[in-house]
């Protein structure tokens, strides 16, 4: 192909010489190589001057056919270097602790079997840190909510219930619905989500706030201050998943969901390895809780 390309550097700058300046040979090796592909060809391409270079009358008729097979050849260049990026790549995500538990294994693993060699740097923040992280390019993508960001894309992914949490034996247990005014005047436990969080916006939407009494950055760790009495809570349905914590869920009233979606700045350039992982992601959705 260097013999194509050095042709078509040659019309385009009208000299042999500035090709060959422009390309990091020599005027000779320029020379050569057209004579060689002339010979191949057993057609005169250029025509030399001493005022520069044109193409002949068979050499205008092919040159169409030599730029668009050089043209091809770059793509499949970009299509190689896209290719190994995807093998030896890593996938920089921002994620939210419920996601880390109940759908990120499954995905890396199906993900890892398929492209072994790609590295995940994963950060688990809440809907303000994960923003950031997006914004300033910290990582690629990240896990949101779309009412908690501005200025970035977002694809909607699922939207999911968050539930009242309380300990077995609370008086509100038996309640399969629990208004948020009678929640209210419980001591709360707030789980630490950044700047929004769906439950305080419900509380605000009725007019009236928790009473909150402690504020955490982990569910886990919620969920066992209000195994021990420490009061109640509103959490994720999905973070409330598989877990052996001695607590009774009720849905609220007004109900209360979170909308997750995927954040990220630009999927133009984003790398080849997160595109995939992200249509890995959304074929998998329906199996997702």
């Amino acid at each position: 192909m260097n013999r194509y390309i050095a042709l078509q550097k040659i019309i385009e700058l009208g000299s042999f010489s500035k090709a060959a300046e422009v390309m990091g040979y020599s005027q000779s090796a320029m020379s050569q190589m057209i004579a060689s592909l002339e010979e191949e060809m057993s057609l005169k391409l250029v025509n030399r001057f001493r005022t520069g270079a044109t193409l002949t009358l068979e050499g205008e008729e092919l040159y169409p056919h030599i730029e668009k097979l050089i043209y091809q050849y770059y793509s499949v260049q970009e299509k190689i270097k896209e290719i190994k990026g995807l093998k030896t790549g890593t996938i920089r995500m921002g994620t939210l602790a419920s996601i880390s538990a109940h759908w990120l294994p499954g995905l890396l693993k199906e993900f890892q079997e398929q492209y072994p060699e790609v590295e995940f740097v994963i950060h688990q923040g809440d809907y303000t840190s994960i923003y950031e992280w997006i914004k300033t390019g910290a990582v690629d993508f990240g896990f949101v909510n779309p009412k908690a960001v501005a200025g970035i894309e977002t694809i909607v992914l699922k939207e999911g219930a968050m539930l009242a949490v309380l300990p077995e034996n609370h008086p509100l247990s038996n309640n399969t619905v629990i208004p948020l005014d009678l929640l209210a005047k419980e001591p709360f436990i707030l789980l630490e989500e950044g700047h929004y969080y769906e439950p305080l916006e419900a509380f605000k939407a009725m007019g009236t706030s928790p009473n909150i009494k402690y504020t955490i950055h982990d569910d886990y760790a919620i969920m066992t201050m209000v195994e021990a009495g420490l009061g109640v809570s509103i959490l994720a349905e999905l973070v409330l998943h598989r877990t052996n914590y001695k607590i009774k869920l009720c849905a609220t009233e007004p109900r209360i969901s979170r909308t997750i979606a995927i954040g990220y700045k630009d999927k133009s350039s984003m790398p080849i390895a997160c595109k995939r992982f992200i249509e890995l992601l959304q074929a998998h959705l329906n199996e997702l809780p």
